[in-house]
């Protein structure tokens, strides 16, 4: 299945302050260039996006380094695991748009059980592996493994990219060249 960007919407998994201080440090940095680059392009052609925060008042806000990338998506504050599970998550859902792009932490909490539901509703469902992270790297494998049998889309950063810009022609992929060549 490749990714179309009339059918595409992405979603931002709770890549807040806290939560974040407790994964592996060269790995967030990385995950934050991807991101940066996913939502930029998102921006440009212009892809819905959704940002979920996981109980704020504990794990505080989204990163601000991320803030500025995000000024088109919609937010949502949750205290489920799985963003299924949130009628306002699921209000943002576009019916027209059935390829979900998931990207952000915690891999095997999150991410997963939100892309079970996602699945389980009828949606095509996109992990974005490059993009997402645990606490642990086992932890990580066991839910790409787990997201694999249930049906889901394992892909990266730039395979996403490229089919969204379909061409090297895109005046987006002139704008982010920069960014692809940052993201390793």
């Amino acid at each position: 299945m490749i990714a179309l960007t009339e059918k595409s919407q992405l979603v931002v998994i709770d890549m807040q302050e806290k939560l974040s201080t407790a994964m592996p440090k060269e790995v967030i940095n990385k995950i934050m260039k991807r991101c940066e680059l996913l939502i930029t392009v998102a921006n440009e052609l212009s892809i819905p996006q959704i940002c979920t925060e996981q109980y704020p008042k504990g794990l505080g806000h989204t990163l601000p380094q991320m803030m500025p990338f995000l000024s088109e998506a919609k937010f949502v504050e949750k205290t489920v695991f799985a963003c299924t599970e949130e009628p306002i998550f699921l209000r943002y859902l576009i019916k027209t748009r059935p390829q979900i792009f998931l990207m952000g932490m915690e891999a095997h909490i999150c991410v997963l059980q939100t892309a079970l539901g996602l699945i389980e509703s009828g949606k095509e469902v996109f992990i974005i592996e490059d993009a997402i992270v645990s606490r642990n790297i086992s932890n990580k494998q066991n839910a790409l493994n787990r997201l694999r049998d249930a049906g889901c889309f394992i892909t990266n950063t730039e395979s996403v990219v490229f089919e969204w810009l379909k061409t090297s022609e895109n005046e987006t992929f002139k704008k982010v060249a920069p960014l692809i060549k940052d993201i390793d």
